[in-house]
């Protein structure tokens, strides 16, 4: 299997310093600080980056699973909301959200309830998350 890498730098001190994401394809170098992370400053952070990453795992394992059960889904958009809270003073990622919506013809709601959730527990990001409690909201649209 192919493998996937990324690059982070960081500079300085936790809270004065700065530092840069790189994925290894090329396609995204950005910064992130500690304001962008646990504040509202500029730049990305950890948690919004496994975020798009669960987000983008989970439409490909349910585009899959539709797929295999003989589905033509138009589109599926999802997003993830990743909580980074303290617990017992250290930051742990305590929960991810995510919610979908998809765009399916001939499906019944109920079936594609089973489908999502299937892809919210099968898609390697979910397992590799597995630690973290994980919600899905799913909703079909027209």
């Amino acid at each position: 299997m192919k493998k996937r890498k990324a690059e982070a730098v960081w500079q300085g001190k936790l809270k004065e310093g700065k530092g840069s994401v790189k994925l290894g394809s090329g396609e995204l170098e950005t910064q992130y600080s500690f304001r962008s992370r646990f504040e509202e400053g500029e730049g990305t952070n950890p948690e919004e980056l496994i975020g798009a990453a669960h987000a983008g795992c989970f439409s490909m394992a349910l585009a899959n699973i539709l797929e295999e059960e003989g589905y033509n889904p138009r589109e599926i958009s999802t997003g993830a909301e990743v909580s980074l809270d303290e617990v017992e003073g250290e930051f742990t990622i305590t929960d991810i959200a995510l919610s979908t919506s998809a765009s399916v013809p001939d499906i019944e709601k109920e079936v594609f309830q089973e489908y999502a959730e299937a892809a919210k527990v099968n898609c390697p990001v979910s397992k590799a998350l597995a630690g973290t409690e994980i919600t899905l909201e799913a909703d079909l649209s027209p």
